[in-house]
């Protein structure tokens, strides 16, 4: 059976700044959703990662298809009027355009979407961040489909020994989607050159080689100051990623989310924290909202889901984020001096530019070119009293 999975999400408002959206207002969501499933939709469940609200749904009617972005779209705008109703922070922060034009991409909302043959034992994760920027999965997606000590299934199983293809988007560039698609593992040091930079390189897809109708990963790349052309909020990308089989197992994700990579995000946007894997339905914490990501596994038949398993609630983790929290204080002593802060291209679409501007008419430029550690002292006593030293 063809089966599409769309994962959309968007803050559309938090209680009490930017935490969690409220009941009311998953309320909602769940109610416009749940009323298309059996109709438009096979199946779905709504949830939430710090103040996002997720839609995840399963359909056969392919990807971007305007009837499916129209039905996010509009259930977010209704859980907007109830968030503005109740004066939450930030209501409809997401949806940063007036009219629905086919698809959520463009509009403000995250999406992540495959469509694929379904397996007779179809095992899918569903990632969900908060806080932090497109890029933030690309260390842990690179471990698991590239790296041998993450992955061993990458030398255990047959199906996944011939590595896998990784479409990369260049983020930076908005006339269009600027991608290079690279082969695992002849392409490895290309792959790393990228993706270490999060704040513009991105994994959007990755795809089986050995079976090379098989998508196994899709990532939501959306940057919203490309959109709005200010900083509006952090991207906050959903992804759905096949697992089992001829992907990495579920468990081989483990070790690759414990890291907690350092990425972009948290406050304002502009700061580096680590990664933290938290479960499902968390609010954003008051601690410069760390970057938070949760992990959603779920069974598929005939498009209806069985789930979701809360992928990072077990005990294990409750030790991986003692450590994150660790990581994040030590980060944090530093303050606004970078790399605890994002560097200024990451700044370019907040405050602080304005700041810089003003600034900018202060400076002053030394005639020939001197500098104090170019003139020697009699020159300057020289200077001081009125003599040309020459």
């Amino acid at each position: 059976m063809r089966v599409t999975v769309s994962v959309i999400k968007a803050d559309i408002g938090g209680v009490g700044g930017h935490t969690q959206p409220s009941a009311e207002t998953l309320a909602v969501v769940r109610e416009r959703v749940t009323h298309e499933r059996g109709r438009l939709l096979i199946d779905a469940f709504v949830c939430n990662t710090g103040d996002d609200i997720a839609i995840i749904m399963s359909h056969v009617k392919g990807t971007d298809n305007p009837d499916i972005h129209q039905l996010a779209w509009e259930a977010f705008l209704s859980a907007t009027d109830k968030a503005k109703a109740q004066g939450l922070y930030g209501a409809g922060q997401d949806l940063l355009k007036e009219a629905f034009s086919g698809n959520v991409r463009g509009l403000g909302p995250g999406s992540a979407e495959i469509e694929l043959d379904e397996r007779p034992s179809e095992a899918l994760m569903v990632l969900l961040g908060d806080k932090c920027g497109p890029g933030a999965f690309n260390l842990p997606l690179y471990l698991a489909f590239a790296d041998p000590m993450y992955s061993p299934g990458l030398m255990l199983s047959e199906g996944l020994h011939d590595g896998f293809t990784f479409h990369i988007m260049d983020m930076d560039h908005i006339e269009g989607d600027r991608v290079i698609v690279l082969d695992a593992p002849e392409r490895l040091y290309d792959i790393a050159a990228l993706l270490r930079d999060t704040n513009r390189y991105a994994v959007e897809a990755i795809w089986s080689r050995q079976y090379a109708s098989e998508q196994a990963v899709a990532v939501g790349t959306t940057r919203l100051r490309n959109i709005a052309g200010r900083y509006v909020g952090k991207d906050d990308p959903p992804a759905v990623v096949r697992v089992q089989k001829i992907f990495p197992a579920t468990e081989e994700f483990g070790p690759a989310f414990a890291v907690g990579p350092f990425v972009g995000g948290d406050t304002r946007g502009s700061h580096n924290l680590p990664l933290m894997p938290v479960p499902m339905n968390t609010t954003a914490s008051t601690f410069f909202c760390v970057p938070m990501v949760s992990a959603l596994g779920f069974s598929m038949h005939e498009g209806k889901f069985t789930g979701p398993v809360d992928l990072f609630a077990d005990p294990f983790w409750s030790r991986v984020r003692e450590r994150t929290v660790e990581k994040a204080i030590e980060m944090r002593r530093q303050g606004f001096f970078e790399p605890a802060m994002l560097p200024m291209s990451e700044l370019e679409y907040g405050g602080i530019v304005s700041r810089l501007s003003r600034l900018d008419a202060q400076w002053t430029i030394r005639s020939n070119g001197a500098r104090a550690h170019d003139v020697s002292p009699s020159e300057v006593e020289a200077v001081v009293h009125g003599d040309d030293p020459d």
